[in-house]
């Protein structure tokens, strides 16, 4: 039924004519694959990754256009229209209130506030002449972190510059106006106050290195002379008007050390005499001064564990105790903190009689409520008594230190307390890599460290006492610098020493 057809035989033509057109043929359908080829093939996962990469960049630079073709106004626009008009800020009312300047004001920032710049170092700070090494974008502490604490570290005999290393605070308004890049601290306070007329010559920020002790800027660096100049000098250019001094955490500590060095006689002393703070001060405003310390400073100097690293270690356990690329976080900022001699200065001051011993303190009664209690809770008096974190009856604030929960919330008749004073120290813990970083626990050994925890608990008076026993150095010259004790006889000559000038419990 089926017949196989025969194809038509094309037609006989010169053999010229027939090889060009078989090459022309040949040509054509190997295009015709190409092309078949071609729109047969699937994308690979680099086609997509090159896509995405594509997109994100494009849409990127587009919205960067936009931000910078769009006017400076448009994001205020945006906000008022969601949330409505946005106050004046405090300059803005103060100057339609009719307020201008007045008195001349210098700010005093604190511990680790203050940009440090480099003025001389090892080869491994090459490049680094006059940068920030502290403050700003901090971009050496990823670059080089090693030779960034080295720099960044004090001598651990002097507590002053090691060989060949000079850091120094950066000078003017810049010096602590940013921490870090959207992190302000005076910045909007010099905003606000230049909105009413203030301007460099009116406002002047006293900066230090917060890294050494109180008296030693002035050994080192001259600081304190420089704060009474410039005060001299702001005072008699604004026409015999005082200055009004604000200073922020520890710069209250060091402010009080100030004023106790300008009238005191020299060579100690400024040589002011005992009017100078009369004559040239208005008024002193203080922002979270640490009078009679800080409990953070002591886990911050005994374990380098402050709250920040204590949040951190929370998060993600055992990450900081890990010898990330041959780094080990904790020893080196223990090493370069404990070199710090300004910290020192915001241990707890005053003993058990004002921070409590073992089964009382002064926050006995303070119930601990973080969270406001709202009018439709339905807690009982004794649920409200408690505290929301029910830490009334079991916490002691007194026990500034405790080892294990336990000890924390135990009566002081059922623990059992072996004194550490007296224990003998071993060098067993000593360095056995390479890699290891020296501390003093080094030189305390297994035998020193069990002792320090066989104590269990301790108090503002026994804290002394274990950093004394664990980092005998930095306590040295602790010693040379503060007190922390509580006067008898303020008359009794020996409270002339600068080492009692950051203390108020201790000076007049």
């Amino acid at each position: 039924m089926l017949r196989r057809r025969k194809g038509s035989e094309p037609e006989k033509s010169s053999g010229g004519d027939s090889k060009d057109q078989r090459e022309d043929g040949s040509k054509k359908e190997k295009e015709k694959e190409k092309g078949k080829l071609k729109s047969t093939r699937k994308w690979s996962c680099i086609d997509n990754c090159c896509w995405f990469v594509g997109c994100i960049c494009s849409i990127w630079w587009f919205l960067l256009f936009l931000f910078n073709a769009m006017p400076a106004s448009f994001p205020q626009y945006v906000t008022e229209a969601i949330t409505g008009p946005l106050p004046d800020p405090p300059g803005v009312k103060l100057r339609k209130e009719g307020l201008t300047v007045n008195h001349p004001v210098v700010f005093v920032p604190g511990i680790v506030t203050g940009g440090l710049e480099l003025w001389e170092g090892h080869q491994c700070a090459d490049g680094l002449f006059r940068k920030r090494l502290w403050g700003g974008t901090f971009g050496e502490v990823y670059k080089r972190p090693l030779c960034w604490v080295e720099h960044m570290s004090l001598d651990n005999e002097t507590g002053l510059d090691p060989p060949g290393i000079r850091i120094r605070p950066v000078s003017g308004l810049v010096a602590a106006d940013y921490f870090a890049p959207g992190y302000f601290v005076w910045a909007v306070l010099i905003a606000n106050l230049a909105r009413i007329g203030y301007e460099e010559k009116t406002m002047y920020m006293a900066a230090y290195d917060w890294r050494i002790s109180f008296q030693n800027t002035e050994v080192r660096d001259q600081s304190l002379s420089r704060i009474k100049s410039n005060i001299e000098l702001m005072v008699a250019t604004s026409g015999g008007k005082k200055v009004v001094v604000i200073p922020h955490s520890m710069g209250v500590l060091y402010f009080l050390h100030f004023m106790k060095w300008v009238e005191a006689p020299a060579p100690m002393g400024g040589g002011g005499g005992s009017g100078w703070c009369a004559k040239h001060i208005k008024a002193v405003m203080n922002i979270g001064g640490p009078f009679l310390g800080v409990p953070k400073a002591v886990s911050g100097l005994f374990s380098a564990e402050a709250k920040d690293i204590a949040v951190a270690r929370g998060i993600a356990p055992g990450f900081l105790d890990a010898d990330v690329f041959g780094l080990q976080t904790l020893q080196h900022v223990m090493r370069m903190t404990r070199t710090w001699d300004s910290t020192m200065s915001m241990l707890p001051k005053g003993g058990d009689t004002v921070w409590g011993d073992l089964d009382w303190s002064p926050e006995a009664e303070y119930s601990c409520n973080p969270k406001k209690q709202m009018n439709n809770d339905n807690k009982t008096a004794d649920q409200t008594e408690k505290g929301s974190l029910g830490l009334k009856n079991s916490v002691n604030y007194g026990r500034i230190i405790s080892f294990g929960k336990d000890v924390a919330e135990a009566h002081s008749s059922r623990i059992e307390r072996l004194d550490f004073r007296g224990a003998v120290k071993g060098k067993n813990f000593a360095n056995t890599t390479c890699r290891d970083i020296w501390t003093e626990y080094d030189d305390m050994g297994i035998g020193g460290v069990q002792a320090v925890v066989d104590y269990k608990s301790y108090t503002a008076d026994s804290i002394l006492d274990l950093l004394h026993f664990v980092a005998p150095k930095m306590m040295s010259r602790g010693d040379a610098h503060f007190s922390y004790g509580i006067a008898d006889n303020l008359d009794d000559p020996k409270y002339k020493h600068y080492k009692y000038w950051s203390n108020p419990l201790e000076t007049k």
